[in-house]
């Protein structure tokens, strides 16, 4: 099979159209319809329907594109890398991250990798929702937790826990025998969107119910409050850190069964560009221990 031939088919399917597509690649439309016209012979069969309203796949010319997308990637991107060999990072990086992670740990890890890899330039968008990294054109995603994905890799670069924290002016609850499932109840700042629930603290030591006195949107805005002595707070460790290192809040517990992961995330092709290899590797250096106290 001419992979030529296939090229061009593939590039007439995702454009559209014939008019498109030569534009999209400066190759004449006579060239792009005998390319098709060749593969159809070839193939004994339609992949292409040529109407008043302009192109549609035929069953099989879906079936032929859904199938060799993928190695038709593979092909271009095997070729760019064997011409361009151990090629230095370079281009724009574009990187989705959480907004949380962004405001407390990007802009010094933006910076920083732009200083080791200067020909590379980033775009960094904070997003808190699920971002589609082809559609949107992004090269790397950072998530929490994120959900089996088959047509993403990449490597879990830190992991947090949950903590409760309160200032040292509120009284900690002392663990006592209870009956099972009875809680200690105690003045609270929670999100906006809090239901009614019990916070578990070291395998059971400690059961905490909390009871709302403020509601808030983030949790930069519960950890100012919790040191302003307003109530204990439920918070990932690494936002608390400087506070508990400082003295401002004290720890009462951590929640049982509970961890948070983030992930540098990139779609499964097998020769990711330079740029991406090297921003997943600078990463996970940034957290050797793989913890996610955030300094600074």
């Amino acid at each position: 099979m001419d992979l030529n031939a296939l090229a061009d088919f593939a590039l007439v399917a995702t454009h559209g159209g014939l008019g498109k597509a030569s534009r999209a690649s400066g190759k004449s439309k006579a060239t792009l319809s005998r390319r098709i016209a060749d593969l159809e012979e070839e193939l004994g069969v339609r992949l292409i329907e040529r109407g008043a309203r302009g192109l549609k796949l035929t069953e099989a010319g879906q079936m032929l594109m859904t199938r060799t997308e993928g190695p038709m990637h593979e092909v271009a991107e095997a070729m760019t890398a064997a011409r361009e060999g151990l090629a230095a990072p370079r281009g724009r990086l574009r990187i989705a991250a959480p907004s949380l992670f962004s405001h407390l740990a990007m802009g010094h890890i933006c910076a920083q990798f732009c200083a080791a890899y200067p020909e590379v330039t980033i775009e960094l968008v904070a997003e808190d929702r699920m971002v589609d990294l082809v559609e949107e054109q992004f090269d790397v995603a950072i998530r929490i937790n994120p959900s089996p994905d088959t047509s993403l890799v990449g490597r879990c670069f830190a992991k947090d826990r949950l903590v409760v924290v309160a200032a040292p002016s509120v009284p900690m609850p002392k663990p006592r025998a209870r009956a099972k499932g009875e809680a200690t109840s105690v003045p609270a700042i929670v999100f906006s969107n809090f239901e009614p629930t019990h916070w578990t603290l070291d395998e059971g030591r400690l059961v905490i119910q909390p009871i709302p006195r403020l509601r808030l949107s983030s949790f930069l805005m519960i950890r100012d409050a919790a040191v302003t002595g307003a109530g204990a707070a439920l918070l990932p460790q690494s936002i608390a850190w400087n506070q508990l290192t400082r003295g401002e809040l004290v720890q009462w517990g951590t929640v049982s069964g509970v961890e948070t992961a983030l992930w540098v995330l990139h779609t499964s092709r097998r020769l990711p560009p330079p740029k991406v290899r090297a921003f997943v590797d600078f990463i996970c250096d940034q957290y050797p221990e793989a913890s996610l106290v955030l300094k600074g």
